[in-house]
């Protein structure tokens, strides 16, 4: 019962989620051609876009990550190919979670390059 409640509320927030990504980065200021490196440092500048891309990673992969369990359940006949197959699943899941969310936030938006800091209008004066 708690899984198919979460799937229709993470589906109703995703939808959210992803149509406002979409919309800020390919349709507000320039669109499509001015999401490069200088855009993404940008919006991850800001702990509101960490959090709103942290929300959208985590819905989509647990959302997905369901689905695929309720699959598994309904077409794997053997329970040991249900276990292998809901371990690698969750292996799976798990890793990338766990990687999306340090990217997230170990992500330097004022790198230096050889020696040289590249400064941007968001990075503090050095």
């Amino acid at each position: 019962m708690l899984a198919w409640l979460f799937m229709r509320l993470s589906g109703v927030v995703l939808i959210v989620l992803v149509f406002g990504h979409l919309f800020v980065n390919l349709m507000a200021g320039d669109g499509v051609h001015a999401v490069d490196f200088g855009f993404v440092a940008g919006k991850w500048a800001s702990p509101f876009w960490q959090v709103w891309d942290l929300a959208m990673l985590w819905l989509a992969l647990l959302h997905g990550t369901n689905g695929v369990r309720t699959i598994i359940n309904d077409y794997a006949e053997r329970n040991a190919t249900r276990l292998w197959l809901k371990t690698v699943l969750y292996i799976a899941s798990g890793t990338m979670i766990v990687l999306g969310t340090l990217v997230i936030f170990t992500f330097d938006p004022c790198p230096v390059i050889d020696g040289v800091a590249t400064v941007s209008s968001f990075c503090p004066a050095p």
